[in-house]
């Protein structure tokens, strides 16, 4: 029936990249930004409680579809944490 948040279809845009907390995916929209790449941060959190987790906490990092695999290329350089929504195995 619900197998999970996904992002919101965005005409002529991507997402990218998807973390539970807004300073990893602006991370990340700083370095696409050094490289020349357009991106917009979509963010699911709830602003009336201060939630870092769950469904209501996900932020999505969105770029034209003409970047994807540009975005994705580089994104892949980018050393950040772990999911921080992802339980310790």
């Amino acid at each position: 029936m619900f197998d999970g948040p996904k992002p919101n279809e965005i005409e002529d845009w991507v997402c990218v990249f998807e973390r539970g907390t807004e300073y990893e995916v602006e991370s990340a929209k700083n370095y696409l930004s050094s490289m020349e790449i357009p991106s917009q941060i979509l963010s699911k959190r709830d602003s009336a409680f201060s939630l870092n987790v769950g469904e209501t906490a996900l932020v999505y990092l969105y770029v034209p579809k003409d970047f994807e695999q540009q975005a994705r290329e580089a994104l892949e350089e980018l050393e950040l944490p772990e999911d921080s929504n992802r339980e310790e195995e």
